[in-house]
């Protein structure tokens, strides 16, 4: 009898609906050229995208500044063009309110963290007026970070290792994070907010409750000395970090926020020196790693079972990278199976570089595989119900529509109590006018004349103040629409008063497809017009028709006219010189 033989594991490829995707350059027209991207060493994107505006940290002699562009304003970038120059040392990270286009938050080694508002064309001069001043760091500080549900909740990590939570609604800290002995490399948020992820200079990843400031989970990260990066893979209760081992490889890990002690999968990436940067992609669940001074860009697909991470492709570029902004998912052009796109600042050269990733599909419909909803610029939850300890998942949109989603300018200005108040003023005089009292109308009514009925001549009465309001008010628009339609074939009669009425009698009138014209002869020409718009499409489509036939015919009459015009020059000409000959 033969022994059974033990059956090999299948080590095929890996079924993946974006195995395939692949990084799309965008042509240099389509960038942004010219700009003078700064060279500070500190370990940030400087660069901050959203579906209205590219926000890029300059390089300038004294003082911190950062260029804002509006993202149709490609090609060559003036370098007159506007900057937010309110900083008094350099800018080292900035961040676009996610529940508002026009606010974007920006912090410095000035020790403070600033509000800005940008309006929808963008800043034609140099800005330097903030809507908001956060005061409380001791020295410079890093990393801003909105939360991703709460609106007005923003927190800021210092080199004085302190994590602040700011209510910018009131331009006030509301708790302070003194957890960390060292400085603070990164911080990330769960998918509703209510955890915060946490790498420091120490070497110990952190997952820490955010109102209160509590360590919730600590556990030993990476081994090496430089800065380590962290992200939350959403709502999948996992931590994704990246960092270098003790003989300075670069590695990433995997691990659960409930365990920290020891990661899920910890692997070895390559021995470059620069810091790499996770980007994690909720609805695709794709994580993408991109160094400082590196030319590529690799892309991993995250699973639920192990070994949690598989390995898709990279984008190669034989340009390094400086910096990465991330558009949010609403920027995207679905109809070209967009799934990401970062703007890559370059390190050798003044350029800010759109970059595509694409998952190849033939058809050109939406694919729902690959927009599910996503989140929507709008808040799910206050800064006062937040901080009372409610926790809810973000509010999301269908991108099924194919129109970039972007939230609406409002107006925003200081109170007298130096608060921040945003407001719409759309809705601000909708409410006026519902609350409003109903002002009645007492004058009286004018009588409106009969209206014509088919081309037949008949005689009506007009009182002299209906024939002076007709005389001021219709007078232009009907020579207006008579010059549109062509002339129009009237006949005037005489007309008499009779004890203060005038009696006109009607005895023309040209009626066209869509409008009945009526003219009323006196001394001053009186004319009434009365528009019969067409009910139905068809009888649009039979005016349209009609006005096109009269057209051509008039151009074909004024065609034959320039003809006739020309030839009886000619003949004009031929006489001429007949007359000159000597007889």
């Amino acid at each position: 009898m033969a022994t059974p033989v033990a059956q090999m594991p299948f080590r095929g490829v890996r079924s993946s609906k974006f195995r395939h995707v692949y990084g799309n350059p965008i042509k240099k027209e389509q960038c942004y050229e010219c700009v003078k991207i700064t060279k500070n060493a500190h370990d940030s994107h400087f660069c901050a995208v959203n579906p209205k505006f590219v926000a890029i940290v300059t390089e300038v002699a004294g003082g911190g500044s950062f260029l804002v562009l509006p993202l149709d304003r490609t090609g060559r970038v003036d370098i007159n063009a506007g900057k937010v120059t309110g900083h008094r040392g350099p800018v080292l990270d900035v961040k676009w309110n996610p529940f508002n286009d026009n606010v974007i938050a920006s912090c410095s080694d000035d020790c403070t963290v600033k509000l800005w508002y940008i309006p929808d064309e963008g800043l034609k001069n140099n800005l330097n007026d903030w809507l908001v001043n956060l005061q409380g760091h001791k020295r410079r500080v890093g990393y801003v970070e909105w939360h991703p549900t709460a609106e007005n909740v923003l927190f800021s990590a210092g080199f004085d290792n302190l994590i602040i939570l700011w209510n910018i609604g009131k331009g006030e800290a509301v708790n302070i994070i003194d957890c960390h002995p060292d400085i603070v490399h990164s911080m990330s948020f769960n998918r509703d907010g209510s955890l915060l992820a946490t790498t420091c200079k120490d070497k110990i990843l952190r997952v820490i409750e955010p109102r209160s400031g509590r360590v919730l989970q600590e556990g030993p990260s990476h081994g090496g000395t430089k800065a380590s990066k962290v992200v939350f893979l959403g709502d999948s209760g996992r931590l994704f970090t990246t960092g270098f081992s003790r003989y300075s490889d670069r590695q990433y890990a995997v691990w659960s926020q409930k365990d920290l002690s020891k990661p899920l999968r910890i692997e070895n990436i390559d021995s470059s020196s620069g810091v790499l940067f996770p980007y994690y992609d909720f609805d695709t669940k794709m994580v993408y790693l991109a160094g400082k001074g590196d030319g590529n860009i690799r892309y991993y697909e995250i699973v639920n079972e192990a070994p949690y991470v598989h390995y898709l492709n990279q984008f190669l570029s034989g340009f390094p990278q400086r910096g990465l902004g991330v558009i949010p998912k609403r920027g995207l052009d679905v109809l070209q199976c967009e799934v990401l796109r970062f703007y890559k600042l370059h390190a050798m050269k003044g350029v800010c570089e759109p970059i595509s990733m694409i998952v190849p599909r033939k058809s050109e419909q939406f694919q729902d595989d690959l927009y599910p909803d996503t989140a929507a610029p709008t808040s799910s939850l206050t800064a006062e119900e937040w901080l009372k300890g409610k926790n809810r998942n973000p509010v999301l949109v269908s991108l099924k529509s194919g129109v970039v989603v972007r939230t609406n300018k409002p107006v925003i200005y200081k109170a007298n109590d130096n608060t921040l108040v945003t407001s719409d003023r759309n809705n601000e005089k909708k409410f006026m006018f519902i609350s409003e009292e109903t002002k009645p109308d007492y004058r009286e009514v004018p009588k409106r004349p009969p209206s014509p009925i088919n081309n037949l001549s008949f005689s009506f009465n007009l009182t002299v103040e209906m024939v002076s309001d007709t005389l001021d008010g219709l007078g232009n628009r009907f020579h207006q629409i008579q010059q549109m339609w062509g002339n129009l074939s009237t006949k005037t009669t005489t007309n008499h008063t009779t004890n203060g009425v005038v009696m006109c009698d009607i005895v023309t009138t040209h009626k066209l497809p869509t409008a009945t014209y009526i003219t009323i002869g006196d001394d001053k020409d009186i004319e009434i017009i009365e528009l019969n718009s067409p009910k139905t499409e068809a009888e649009l489509r039979r005016a349209y028709s009609s006005q096109s036939e009269e057209i051509k015919t008039l151009k074909e009459q004024l065609q034959s006219k320039e003809k006739r015009v020309r030839d009886l020059e000619e003949q004009l000409r031929r006489l001429n010189l007949q007359n000159q000959r000597p007889w």
